[in-house]
Formats: C-alpha cells, structure tokens, sequence
C-alpha cells in the first residue's frame, strides 16, 4: 500500500491549499468592505458561499485523505505526538468556523441586508462592528489554527 500514499498525500495536500487558500484573502475583503460599506453584504455573502461550497467540502475531504494516508503508511498516532496535535487543532477549526464564525458571517449579512443610506452617517451601527470584530478575530484565531497544522505537518517536531 505504500505506492498509494503519495497519491492520498497530493490529494490532501491539494485540498488544504484549495480550501484554505481563499480563506486568507477574506481578511482583506473584509478590510475593503468596511472602507466600502456599501458593499460589506456582497462581501459577506460572497465569502459565505466560498465557505459553503469550496472551504467546508473540502476541509471535510481532508480527514478521509488523512485516516487513508495514516492506514497506507502503516504511522502509529501514539508515536506521531506532533499528527496528534495537528488532528485535535484542525478538529478545533473545523467546529470552530462551522459554530462560531458561520454563524457570525450569517449575521452580518442580515445585518448589511439594507444598504447604508448615501452621504456621511456617523459610521455601522454598533452591532454590525461588533459582529465585524468577531469574524476578524475569529479569523485571527483560524488563519493561526492552520499555520501551526502546516507547520506541524511539514516540521514533525519529535519524529
């Protein structure tokens, strides 16, 4: 079965780039849709359908790639501390984004629904910053969540 785990690991490796990549650039969007509030719910609504229809089924193809690359490679978990961690912070992620930052993203489209009214008006009411805040922070949290899985997987510190 060894023949067959370079093509489970190019298949995983594909998927976490095609799935996360994007997720990186939706800081940026963010950034852009706050300077343009105008067009903070097309953002919103764009990135939740990356997320719905590229991120979550991708990210959720990774785990049968990875339990596949584990069987083939024949890797004990109880030897691979570092696969370990990288498993429990990407379980972490995956319930996170699904639970927290879903969510979020959902509201602020509700809340960017009605566009602002033109001319100056004081800036976003209160709750659309405070649901800004914690999509950012939640991507904060997930765009570190992956580096440290990357880091782990390429590093294997312990091996």
């Amino acid at each position: 079965m060894a023949w067959l785990v370079p093509w489970l690991l190019f298949l995983h490796i594909l998927s976490a780039i095609v799935a996360f990549g994007p997720t990186f650039a939706f800081a940026i969007y963010g950034a852009q849709a706050g300077k343009e509030p105008q067009h903070a719910n097309f953002m919103a609504r764009a990135n939740h359908v990356v997320s719905d229809r590229l991120v979550f089924p991708l990210v959720l193809s990774m785990p049968v790639t990875g339990i596949l690359i584990i069987i083939a490679s024949g890797r004990d978990l109880t030897k691979s501390a570092w696969l370990a961690a990288a498993i429990v912070i990407y379980v972490f992620a995956v319930l996170y984004s699904y639970f927290v930052q879903r969510p979020a993203t959902l509201k602020i489209i509700e809340l960017t629904s009605t566009p602002p009214p033109p001319g100056p008006t004081g800036g976003p009411p209160p709750e659309v910053v405070a649901t800004g805040a914690k999509i950012r922070q939640g991507g904060m949290i997930l765009g570190l969540s992956v580096v440290v899985i990357v880091l782990l997987m390429v590093v294997k510190p312990g091996q």
